[in-house]
């Protein structure tokens, strides 16, 4: 562990935040960042610190205050709002008390604010309040874990870490452990930390450097003492390739992703599905394809602030027939209705102390371990997928030391009930509602050009997470790294030319392997070309043929056959065109082959109903681009209309603008607008189409 401490990186703190809040706090919002970055400390809102310095009130008097981190709060990223302000003598007072429940517990901290914004501070704020030390730092370090979650723990703890620090069993998070804490700290005097049996450690210092650096060099000292000490390494007779595990995972992920999906009470939007983030690589590989992977996965957390994410036990299946679809999903079936069961039968053991106002949770896996796979972790979307699976790393890792040099004791079952539902903890998994495609996930074809980034950016803005496919080149990579710049995890470059099926294939393939599947298809890959009948090149025809009819095709054949593996149902949108239905002379090319790809885009509509697949169509007018964007259509069409009706560009844009009822403007937002319709199913709708043209007579239907 690299002690990260630099003065002159602590003295920008002091200079950006000490004139607001104070130096003590622009230290500790310092220090907290340094912790927060280590992921082998705390991971995604762990962890916790605090500072006892005093607070001015409005008369003008300095009153003790402590602040401490807030529940949930990211303390790699962390600003010093986040640490929330209290009255600290009567937090102190609170000790005298023979217990405090959670909720009595969270009001006396809500109503004991200086700042009534600010948000619920950790579970664990009075075991802070209650320890003298002026700065306090809260970690679950992996190398502690991997001390203290074994068979003899204590002795271990001893052996590693010497007799600087007090050792603690376990004591549930809350009051109870505060009070502990404290009457620990009481009887050792001289101590620089103390561990928390199955749950990390706490560090303490008067200054914030010192607490940081007392963490840093307990922390190593259990590093180099599990170095020396792990000396039975796992038992592999052959670790499957990574190849071959992203090929399996191709074959899974859909299959596992539907039977994930929950029925929801929406009949236009039936399933609560779920985002699946693979964990393939040498040492997840080793460990599930290992005599010992199977024990070592089914145990418990390494510590209470990891369950609420993966739940008390992950799922293991083995024995899959990757090459039988239909076998395949019926052994993941049996697996999930086996662990549904299991789960549902731990609840009711202990379901007479769930406490009020919280209400169960499903009885579905978030993690799943698969023997010649690895790991699929499952969220309500990437960012929560994301937390499962960096815990589960963590996780497997250091369930992977402790086999290597004794065995794994974890939390008792009561133990993990009592945490999976404690007040606290639940709040930290926020509301399930979100934007309204949060949980899907959409690939779209042509989305580099001015109505593909239109369509792509509006479905992002709606919680989506898109796979945006073009050719390859500069185009696609720019316009990637435009969108990750505000939608970093949301978004995928997948290069893809839609004539070719293995590339199409590939392209689906990527955005399995990377989200578990997809959700919605948006067919939107097109070119034109100008040219009459009679002077009509026949390969420049057969060009267009190939890309807007064989393209949509093609994209079409793997959305359905995807969207049957996966049993969720799913959208698709085809772009289409206002020629269609008024073409126009010398388009010619263009007219008809869009035509047919409208016709197969209503065909499929007839096909994929019974599956729950809609299948619909926006057919718009001209269209010039979007922000910076230029349309390639027009860039194609463009010039040729110029000079048929004399006009420059900006006349052209007028000119389709009053060639319409509404003498509207035709913008790609307005073709992304319509896309979200149908993608956000407002209405039961298949086979229809939304013209997008501000009403053009002569083009039907309406």
């Amino acid at each position: 562990m690299q002690n990260q401490w630099s003065e002159n990186k602590a003295a920008e703190f002091v200079r950006q935040y000490g004139p607001k809040w104070g130096d003590d706090l622009a230290l500790r919002t310092y220090t907290s960042r340094l912790l927060g970055a280590e992921a082998s400390l705390v991971l995604h809102g762990g962890g916790n610190t605090s500072v006892k310095t005093p607070y001015r009130n409005v008369f003008g008097e300095c009153l003790p205050a402590i602040y401490v981190k807030a529940s949930g709060y990211n303390m790699a990223a962390i600003e010093p709002e986040g640490h929330s302000g209290l009255d600290l003598d009567y937090l102190q007072k609170l000790q005298r008390l023979p217990d405090l429940p959670d909720e009595p517990m969270m009001n006396e901290f809500r109503t004991h604010l200086f700042d009534s914004r600010a948000a619920t501070p950790s579970l664990e704020t009075l075991a802070h309040a209650f320890l003298p030390p002026k700065y306090i730092d809260h970690t679950h370090a992996d190398a502690i874990l991997t001390l203290t979650n074994q068979a003899d723990g204590e002795r271990i703890v001893r052996q590693a870490l010497g007799g600087d620090v007090i050792i603690l069993d376990y004591v549930k998070p809350g009051f109870q452990l505060a009070k502990a804490v404290a009457d620990a700290f009481a009887a050792n005097p001289g101590k620089r930390g103390m561990v928390l049996m199955r749950h990390g450690l706490l560090s303490w210092g008067e200054t914030a450097r010192q607490a940081y650096e007392t963490t840093i060099e307990l922390v190593t000292k259990a590093e180099e003492y599990l170095a020396a000490k792990a000396l039975r390494p796992l038992v592999v007779e052959s670790v499957t390739s990574d190849e071959l595990a992203r090929a399996r995972l191709v074959k899974v992920a859909p299959l596992l992703r539907g039977l994930l999906a929950q029925p929801a009470p929406n009949q236009d939007d039936p399933w609560r599905r779920v985002i699946l983030l693979p964990l393939i690589g040498r040492e997840v590989l080793a460990i599930v394809d290992s005599a010992q992977g199977k024990e070592i996965v089914l145990s418990p957390p390494l510590t209470s602030d990891h369950l609420i994410r993966t739940k008390p036990l992950a799922m293991w299946i083995d024995g899959l027939e990757y090459d039988d679809p239909a076998k395949l999903r019926a052994q993941l079936s049996q697996a999930i209705q086996a662990y549904s069961a299991e789960y549902e039968a731990y609840f009711n053991r202990h379901a007479a102390r769930l406490p009020a106002g919280l209400v169960r949770f499903d009885s579905l896996p978030r993690v799943v371990l698969i023997p010649g796979l690895g790991a699929l972790c499952a969220g309500k979307d990437v960012a929560a997928a994301k937390i499962v699976r960096d815990i589960t790393a963590h996780t497997l890792t250091v369930k992977a030391q402790v086999a290597a040099m004794g065995t794994y004791a974890g939390m008792s079952e009561a133990e993990l009930f009592d945490m999976e539902y404690h007040a606290f903890q639940y709040a930290k998994l926020g509301s399930e509602a979100g934007p309204p495609l949060a949980r899907h996930v959409a690939l779209v074809t042509g989305a580099a050009g001015a109505i593909g980034s239109a369509i792509c950016q509006g479905l992002l803005e709606q919680g989506c997470h898109v796979a945006v496919t073009d050719l390859p080149g500069e185009n696609l990579d720019n316009f990637c790294q435009e969108l990750q710049m505000t939608f970093p995890d949301r978004v995928l470059a997948v290069p893809l030319d839609v004539t070719d099926a293995a590339s199409v294939a590939r392209a689906f393939a990527t955005v399995i392997q990377t989200w578990g599947g997809v959700d919605l298809v948006v067919v939107n890959a097109g070119l034109a070309h100008v040219s009459s009948l009679a002077e009509m090149n026949l390969e420049s025809f057969r060009r267009l043929e190939r890309v807007n009819v064989e393209g949509t095709l093609l994209v079409l054949a793997e959305a359905g056959r995807h969207f049957k593996l996966q049993g969720t149902g799913g959208d698709v949108v085809a772009v289409s065109t206002k020629n269609v239905f008024a073409p126009g002379a010398k388009f010619g090319a263009y007219s008809a082959t869009k035509a047919a790809a409208h016709q197969l885009a209503r065909i499929a509509s007839l096909e994929m109903a019974e599956m729950g697949v809609r299948v619909n169509m926006v057919s718009p007018d001209a269209i010039f681009s979007h922000g910076g964007r230029r349309s390639g259509l027009w860039a194609e069409v463009g010039p040729d209309r110029m000079r048929a009706r004399g006009l420059d560009e900006a006349g052209l844009e007028e000119y389709y603008r009053q060639r319409n009822l509404l003498r509207a403007k035709v913008t790609a937002r307005h073709v992304a607008n319509a896309v979200l319709f149908f993608a956000t199913r407002q209405t039961p709708t298949t086979g229809a189409t939304i013209p997008v043209d501000g009403g053009l007579p002569d083009s039907t239907p309406r």
